[in-house]
């Protein structure tokens, strides 16, 4: 990976020496490039646009919340996917435009619904029979109506870790095509006078590097459509067909450009629904990696560094798997470089550890760098999506801050963690102390 540095041999983020964000920020530190976050999210909505295309481009906030994210968004006329209250009301402080805004999960609690449905937000996700009875009368208690999508696994199993496939069959998401659940569920939502159904979803997993699983996905869902209007005269306006674009990690990784996806996508439903004489609907996709993946880089601080004779060389650095979980959960793979050396020669492979009291806290194995000494600035690429977004305490430690950086610009967003910062919710017991007198 070919990486920008200035003439002090720097690493430069969006134009910005990474060594003097570290320094005046501290480490860890997530960096994120605004200009290259807007670059994929207009990949999306520009295709759409110059094919003409009816579409919701909704960022899958999941990959990473914040106010100062959620903002960019919505300057980029982005809709917005939701997966829980904290993320709706995160959406809410930043203003976000209600109507664009969009309720996921499978297993939403009545205060979810109650918000979305005060709130008035675009649509909810609805994923399975339990949910359509609490929507049901929730909309009846207070008199109201909802627009929903039916989410429906369609049996496709994409090419990705088996802990990220969500549209096979057998998922804790959405309602079975094949055994005939969704026809089910498509009859009670068909038949109340409150949730009104406008369309179909479908996710049929992540960090996916071909268009193939989501046409099969399309064909499906068209297929069910049309036997819905035969039967009951039902028109979807929307087909949602998810997320899961997949972006580059390591060189092993070769994914598409991003509007190819989407061109593949308007090319599938065009072809369908000009083959069984189906007016085109809505199409909504739901990117979230493949915004926000890429635009970020982790500033780390070198430690330790452990030599295993005829083994490993190890080196440690000042976070892990409280600030990146996914090696730890999925396997995940990633790049670095030496921030404040990009100009030395690599002639080494290390493993990167993290900090935490844990064999498992291993960012990367086996990469290759310059001779690293204690103090210099690892930098580690791709961590904006599933970052920050599944940060953690572990073993007390403060999540990190994050700043984004535009025109030559920097400015802190996310502030970081203090030791007073991880106490404020803790109570002292005082029946212990009573017990003892």
């Amino acid at each position: 990976m070919s990486l920008p540095y200035n003439e002090q041999g720097h690493l430069l983020i969006g134009g910005i020496d990474a060594v003097s964000l570290a320094e005046k920020y501290g480490t860890p530190l997530f960096v994120y490039d605004v200009e290259r976050i807007r670059k994929n999210a207009r990949a999306f909505v520009k295709t759409f646009e110059e094919r003409g295309m009816k579409a919701q481009v909704a960022y899958a906030s999941k990959a990473f919340s914040s106010v100062a994210m959620l903002q960019v968004a919505k300057q980029e006329n982005l809709s917005l996917d939701v997966v829980s209250q904290g993320e709706l009301y995160t959406a809410l402080k930043a203003d976000f435009p209600v109507e664009k805004i969009h309720l996921h999960g499978n297993n939403k609690s009545i205060e979810e619904l109650e918000m979305a449905v005060d709130e008035e937000i675009g649509c909810i996700v609805v994923d399975n029979f339990y949910e359509i009875d609490l929507l049901t009368a929730i909309l009846e208690e207070k008199g109201k109506e909802m627009d929903v999508l039916l989410r429906v696994t369609p049996g496709i199993e994409a090419h990705t870790h088996d802990y990220i496939l969500t549209g096979q069959e057998d998922s804790k998401f959405g309602f079975d095509l094949s055994s005939g659940q969704a026809d089910i569920a498509f009859q009670q939502i068909n038949n109340s006078d409150r949730i009104r159904l406008i369309g179909l979803h479908c996710h049929i997993g992540s960090q996916i590097f071909e268009t193939s699983g989501f046409l099969m996905a399309t064909k499906k869902l068209f297929a069910s459509m049309e036997e819905w209007r035969k039967k009951y005269g039902f028109t979807a306006e929307v087909l949602n067909l998810g997320g899961g674009f997949g972006i580059r990690y390591t060189k092993e990784d070769d994914p598409l450009e991003l509007d190819a996806y989407a061109h593949a996508l308007i090319n599938e439903v065009n072809e369908q629904a000009a083959a069984k004489n189906y007016p085109i609907p809505e199409i909504w996709i739901e990117p979230g990696r493949a915004i926000v993946g890429d635009a970020a880089m982790t500033l780390y601080s070198i430690g330790a560094i452990k030599e295993v004779p005829g083994v490993r060389k190890y080196i440690s650095v000042d976070g892990g798997m409280t600030d990146n979980l996914r090696p730890a959960l999925y396997h995940a793979k990633y790049e670095a470089a030496v921030a404040n050396r990009m100009d030395a020669q690599v002639h080494e492979k290390v493993s990167v550890a993290g900090k935490c009291c844990e064999s498992g806290d291993m960012l990367i194995w086996d990469v290759e760098l310059p001779e690293v000494s204690h103090q210099d600035i690892l930098a580690v690429m791709s961590t904006g999506a599933y970052g920050y977004s599944m940060s953690n305490n572990y073993n007390r430690f403060p999540r990190p801050a994050v700043v984004f950086v535009e025109h030559g610009e920097h400015q802190l967003v996310i502030e970081r963690e203090n030791y007073e910062d991880l106490l404020r919710l803790d109570c002292s017991y005082i029946k212990g102390e009573e017990s003892l007198t």
